[in-house]
C-alpha cells in the first residue's frame, strides 16, 4: 500500500506542475525500484558485465584474443566495432521497447552504455558519428529513428559531430530481422548513400556508425562499403547490444 500511495503522490505532483518537476525519482526500468535515474546503479551493476571482445566485430571471446576466427578468415569492411553489451535480458526487452513501442525514455539510459563501453576501450576517436538511417517510409510509419535518439546523446558526449541525414537510406527494403542471415547482405546491397553536399567533409575522416543491435553484421559491412567508397579513411561500428555468436552464424 505504501509503495502504490507514494507512485499516485508523485504522478499526481508531476500531472500538477508539469516539466519543473520531471527531476523527481522514476521507477527504475528493470527492476522497477524507486531510483532517480531510468536503470538504477543496481541494476547496471548486474547486467553491464564486461567481457572481451572481438576488435573487429565485438562478438564475445576468450580473454587474450584480439580478433575472432571468423573476422581472422574474412574480416569485415569497418576496422573496428564496439558494442555495450550483449543482446540478452534485460537488453533485449529495452532495445524493443525504444525501437518499436516509442520508448524514448529509454534512450539515455542505452546511449550511456556505449559511452561507457568506448570509454573502457581504446579506438581512435571518429570525427563523425553517423546513425544507421531508416527508409523514408519506415521513419513516417514509426515517427523517429532509434539509432538517432542513441547518436544524438553520445556524440555530443565524446565531442564528435552527428547529423541525422548525412547517411540516407535510398532504397527501402525488408527489415533484417524478417529474413535468415544468408539473405540479409542481399537485402542492403545499394542501400545507403552518402549525403551529395556532405560528401567533401567525410573524405579522409574516421567516421563511427551507431546502431541499437548488430546480428549478422549485414547492414554495418554495407554502410562501411559505402562510406569507405564515399571517401572515409576507416570505420568504426558502435551498437548498444551485439547478438552472441550462436545467432551470428
Amino acid at each position: 500500500m505504501a509503495s502504490q500511495y507514494i507512485e499516485l503522490m508523485f504522478t499526481g505532483l508531476l500531472q500538477h506542475f508539469g516539466p519543473p518537476l520531471r527531476g523527481l525519482p522514476s521507477q527504475c526500468a528493470v527492476c522497477h525500484a524507486w531510483d532517480w535515474q531510468r536503470l538504477c546503479a543496481d541494476c547496471i551493476t548486474r547486467y553491464v558485465a564486461p567481457c572481451p571482445r572481438c576488435e573487429r566485430c565485438a562478438i564475445e571471446v576468450p580473454i587474450g584474443v584480439r580478433t575472432c576466427g571468423a573476422c581472422l578468415k574474412q574480416p569485415p569492411p569497418f576496422e573496428h566495432a564496439l558494442a555495450a553489451v550483449d543482446y540478452k535480458y534485460p537488453w533485449d526487452g529495452l532495445i524493443t521497447a525504444l525501437k518499436f513501442h516509442a520508448g524514448l525514455d529509454l534512450a539515455t539510459v542505452l546511449a550511456q552504455r556505449v559511452i561507457e563501453a568506448y570509454g573502457k576501450g581504446e579506438l581512435p576517436r571518429p570525427g563523425w558519428l553517423l546513425p544507421v538511417p531508416l527508409s523514408a517510409q519506415r521513419l513516417r510509419e514509426r515517427g523517429y529513428n532509434q539509432a538517432w535518439e542513441l547518436a544524438r546523446r553520445v556524440a555530443p558526449a565524446l565531442g564528435c559531430t552527428t547529423h541525422p541525414r548525412w547517411l540516407l537510406r535510398v532504397k527501402d527494403s525488408p527489415q533484417q530481422l524478417s529474413l535468415p542471415l544468408a539473405q540479409r547482405a542481399a537485402n542492403v546491397r545499394g542501400a545507403f548513400a552518402v549525403a551529395p553536399r556532405r560528401a567533401d567533409e567525410l573524405r579522409e575522416q574516421t567516421v563511427a556508425v551507431l546502431d541499437d543491435v548488430m546480428t549478422s553484421g549485414a547492414t554495418a559491412a554495407e554502410i562501411a562499403r559505402t562510406l569507405l567508397g564515399a571517401g572515409a579513411k576507416s570505420v568504426q561500428v558502435w551498437v548498444v547490444a551485439r547478438t552472441p555468436r550462436i545467432t551470428d552464424l
